[in-house]
């Protein structure tokens, strides 16, 4: 039986390949976070020899889905009140993977009604840990056959056990009485978030982690209410784009609104909320008409910023400020998925008006509302290729005076950013043009050229950090949204095949920086040329 290129499993095939899942020695090395080609290609051969021609991706693929089916299932069963659902295949994935987690964490010792105490002075992971993690996670893209032996299986088990017991204690911390507790937990699982993909762990417990994101959101103050908006982002990340997500920002939404809406919070939860609502609604949000209503939220806000009609600019406070720039880039963020419906509104509703904050004191609002305005010409033009704008001349020379800017009263570094972001958004004006950007990871590259991909990167990186990398590589859900197709298995000889030598490397970046100085030499000599100095 032939069934490599076809997507359907038959019964006996699904069955066939769960009594081979169960064998205790795939459980031990699959029953962790790495993704283990060897083991994988020992399935496909052994589906092969019963007749099933299956690739050691299929393989992967199945088990994942299953896994994904039975989870829900058993969380959904789990609840007081609901319907119980069935699944053909919940018995023998119950017999396989139902007996694990709990037996686990009890030779562990763990117990949840006592766990708040146990853990009570559990610390975040360390820069050492959350850089050990993450080349432990980027070593999974290499072959199994690297692990020298046993000996070296049974560490790397007892690492991940190691590991998993951490994550636990920090989920159990977060409703430890002691604010500092709370704080360093809810640290920790940001940190194990944006550095591993943790999607197995993190479906069991969502709804555990979203109680806790809730309760510390309502009853916390500045750090942990930012530490707990930036957790619900992480959270909506690792479950991407269906169901799971789409729970855990139903749950928080309502929160999310009313702290941004409510004067008296504290201004730095408001500024962590107005960002994460954003990326949680791009990742979670299944309605239109939702979408629409958390976009006018956040233009109750930075409209705020808008320069009068005299041309005076309203008398605002850094820190709000900093809240009206973080509503307008989550409102961009959001205008890359509107309808064109929707698009021909909004354009007609602010573009004109968007020009106001062009005006403004604080230059991240300026390059905010700079970008989003080549955001929204892009968008445009890509409905209509002859759009035109009534005001274009006059915001091309407003354009303009900002990307020769040489006022005295700012400061330089701040020029220096001005100048150089408004350059590339006069350009997207006149001319359509962006300056595309190459992102490097792992074996693969990634090309940044637009600026609704651009405005999509950077609210990605802004949660993740250093992390983006290592989620470019294995993070199914974000390679969707940057279409970069399934994760990549390579094995250790081809990257070392593939690795460059010092000298070679060197070349490279003496040509990069003799080719960085001829062009800022170019734009010196122009900067002269209009008289800045």
């Amino acid at each position: 039986m032939d069934v490599q290129n076809s997507t359907l499993w038959s019964d006996d095939e699904v069955h066939t390949f769960l009594c081979l899942v169960a064998d205790k020695r795939f459980q031990c090395e699959l029953d962790n976070e790495t993704r283990n080609e060897k083991v994988y290609r020992e399935l496909s051969e052994l589906m092969a020899t019963s007749g099933y021609h299956r690739t050691a991706k299929q393989c992967r693929k199945k088990l994942k889905k299953l896994k994904r089916t039975y989870w829900k299932i058993k969380d959904d069963n789990g609840h007081s009140g609901s319907k119980r659902k069935d699944w053909d295949w919940f018995g023998q994935m119950d017999a396989i993977y139902h007996p694990g987690p709990a037996s686990n964490w009890k030779k562990i010792g763990v117990n949840s009604a006592t766990a708040g105490g146990q853990h009570g002075n559990v610390q975040p992971f360390s820069d050492e840990d959350a850089s050990v993690e993450t080349l432990s996670h980027c070593s999974s893209f290499s072959d199994g056959a690297s692990v020298a032996d046993d000996g070296g299986d049974a560490s790397e088990d007892a690492a991940q056990e190691d590991f998993q017991y951490k994550l636990k204690g920090f989920i159990d911390s977060t409703v430890d009485k002691s604010a500092k507790t709370r704080q360093g937990a809810l640290d920790g699982l940001k940190t194990a978030m944006a550095t591993r993909i943790l999607y197995e762990f993190i479906s069991e417990r969502r709804m555990t982690v979203t109680d806790s994101i809730e309760r510390c959101l309502k009853k916390g103050k500045g750090e942990e209410q930012r530490a707990a908006a930036s957790l619900a982002c992480l959270l909506c990340i690792q479950l991407g784009s269906g169901i799971e997500s789409e729970e855990v920002f139903k749950a928080l939404k309502p929160i999310f609104k009313n702290i941004l809406a409510d004067g008296s919070a504290n201004i730095q939860a408001r500024q962590a909320v107005a960002t994460s609502l954003g990326l949680c609604t791009l990742v979670a949000e299944d309605d239109v008409l939702d979408v629409q209503a958390t976009m006018e939220c956040f233009e109750n806000l930075f409209t705020r910023s808008y320069a009068r009609a005299d041309g005076t600019c309203p008398s605002v406070s850094p820190q709000m400020s900093q809240l009206h720039t973080n509503a307008l880039l989550s409102w961009a963020l959001l205008l890359t998925i509107c309808t064109s419906n929707q698009l021909k509104d909004i354009l007609h509703k602010h573009l004109a008006k968007l020009q106001r904050l062009l005006e403004s004191e604080d230059v991240n609002m300026r390059i905010a509302a700079g970008e989003t305005i080549a955001l929204l010409f892009e968008l445009a033009r890509d409905m209509d290729p002859e759009f035109e704008f009534d005001n274009w001349d006059e915001l091309c020379d407003r354009l303009n005076a900002l990307a020769t800017d040489c006022v005295k009263h700012r400061a330089k570094t701040d020029k220096r950013k001005q100048r150089s972001v408004f350059r590339d958004v006069l350009k997207a004006v006149e001319e359509g043009h962006f300056q595309s950007e190459t992102i490097r990871f792992g074996t693969e590259r990634m090309t940044i050229d637009s600026w609704v991909r651009k405005r999509t990167y950077d609210a990605f990186r802004e949660f993740v950090g250093s992390g983006m990398n290592y989620h470019l590589q294995a993070n199914e859900f974000i390679r969707d949204v940057f279409e970069l197709g399934p994760p990549m298995l390579v094995d250790s000889a081809t990257m070392k095949a593939m690795k460059i030598s010092r000298f070679e490397r060197h070349l490279h970046n003496s040509a990069a920086f003799k080719a960085r100085t001829k062009a800022r030499n170019k734009f010196r000599d122009k900067r002269v040329d209009v008289g800045e100095f």
